[in-house]
């Protein structure tokens, strides 16, 4: 099965989708009451103003690597469905933003900021702070929940929906106990790079590449062979995913990522990273690591100081091996082309983003 005009523009169909979904969206919204479309609009703003759409795009490839057709008449649902993945990564986004007090994303105010702030601007009763991250824990729920209408409004037929409602159910569970892991963690305290790669693979893994990649191939009939393949192969790439963003966590450019230098370390997540600086000597992380007011010559510090105990070298091999085992369980899966050499390539591009 050769390439679809779909596939080459996949972030633009998704993009399309969505802004079609949440433009219904808000003028049901509108006519419940005027106030809560601009809380809708700020989801939109939110949902359309970034993304490289990596979800969808594993979705929509494991639906390709089982079979299915994109000139087929299932193609507009299945892309539609899809793109409601978009409204899961907006719900975490938000809801993480908020339970890390971070106030950059995207190189933007964060939504609980947002608020904040337009709460002070208008003079309104009580806290600005205290009305932002309620906000914010409002509309990320509205993101959820508007997932689950998005994905059961797509028109697909029943059985399609009963195949796949077993990884999405499973997915957003899996998202939020990775969430409360990764908050507990950081409230115990607990640096172990075991504690880290469970974060990892729940909080990351399982709804960014793993599950949307099972929910694709299920939604086409996939047979128990290749949803194995396709899940081994996402949860190495996921977790990879995931330790590349938290190198660039610590060593990306805020031009490029979008938040703060060091957002991490100010954060005090206990990365893999920084649970192998720990455990290697990098003594300046007891300093930095959690500290609100971090400033660039400690984030500095930091990044040497990763650096010359081997901890980056350390992430870095991690990183290629869990590429090299994502893709011999690729090799071995009855993986139907092009979505064979398309996840392939997927899986290097997800890990190999430059600082």
């Amino acid at each position: 099965m050769s390439h679809h005009p779909i596939d080459a523009a996949l972030p633009r169909h998704v993009d399309e989708a969505l802004t079609t979904y949440l433009a219904s969206r808000r003028a049901s919204g509108e006519a419940m009451d005027p106030s809560f479309a601009s809380a809708v609009d700020a989801l939109s703003g939110f949902v359309l103003g970034g993304g490289k759409r990596i979800r969808p795009t594993y979705a929509w490839w494991g639906w390709r690597a089982a079979g299915g057709d994109p000139g087929g008449e299932l193609a507009a649902e299945v892309l539609t469905a899809v793109s409601s993945l978009e409204l899961i990564q907006a719900c975490a986004l938000i809801h993480d933003d908020l339970m890390d007090a971070s106030s950059v994303r995207r190189g933007k105010p964060t939504v609980h900021i947002a608020f904040g702030a337009r709460h002070r601007e208008q003079g309104w009763l009580g806290s600005p702070e205290r009305f932002g991250m309620s906000a914010a824990v409002l509309i990320g729920d509205v993101a959820l929940a508007w997932a689950d209408d998005m994905l059961f409004a797509a028109g697909l037929p029943s059985e399609v929906l009963r195949r796949m409602s077993e990884p999405w159910r499973d997915m957003r569970t899996e998202m939020l106990a990775g969430q409360y892991l990764d908050v507990l963690t950081q409230a115990r305290g607990d640096s172990s790079p075991d504690a880290a790669l469970r974060i990892d693979r729940l909080k990351t893994a399982a709804y960014t590449v793993e599950r949307p990649l099972h929910m694709g191939a299920a939604m086409a009939g996939a047979s128990p062979e290749l949803i194995d393949g396709l899940r081994a192969f996402g949860a190495d790439i996921g977790v990879a995913f995931q330790l590349r963003d938290d190198l660039l966590g610590v060593f990306g450019d805020p031009e490029v990522t979008g938040k703060p230098a060091g957002d991490d370390l100010a954060e005090g997540k206990r990365t893999l990273l920084v649970a192998l600086g720990m455990q290697y000597g990098a003594d300046v992380l007891d300093i930095a690591l959690g500290k609100p007011d971090l400033d660039l010559d400690t984030v500095e510090e930091v990044r040497r100081a990763l650096v010359e105990v081997g901890a980056v070298d350390a992430v870095e091999e991690r990183i290629e091996e869990l590429t090299k085992s994502a893709l011999a369980a690729l090799d071995d899966a009855p993986v139907a082309e092009p979505a064979a050499t398309k996840l392939a390539d997927l899986a290097i591009s997800s890990t190999k983003r430059a600082f």
